[in-house]
């Protein structure tokens, strides 16, 4: 039998926070998502009306993490119904100036 190799590119799927219930939603409703106590604690801790600043920091931070380390080929960014952000999100990783 003859081996076959395939190759493939692996993306990460990032979906944007925009609060810390709806962090926790995610964590006990949607399968294969895991959002680390922490992160949710941060959005806790955000000053009312600036959670959305702080999902668009903590998804640059990953993403910026991601690409520095090379850990896959690229990304999804999942800003559910807040796509207009997804520039401020490559900006907070340095993608983007």
């Amino acid at each position: 039998m003859r081996r076959r190799f395939v190759t493939f590119l692996l993306l990460f799927g990032i979906v944007l926070l925009v609060s810390a219930p709806m962090a926790r939603y995610m964590n006990e409703n949607v399968p294969g998502i895991f959002v680390p106590k922490n992160l949710i604690d941060e959005l806790a801790a955000a000053p009312k009306g600036t959670a959305l600043n702080k999902g668009v920091e903590i998804a640059g931070r990953m993403i910026s993490t991601i690409n520095k380390e090379k850990l896959c080929h690229g990304v999804h960014i999942m800003a559910i119904g807040k796509e207009q952000v997804v520039p401020d999100i490559l900006k907070a990783a340095g993608i983007i100036v």
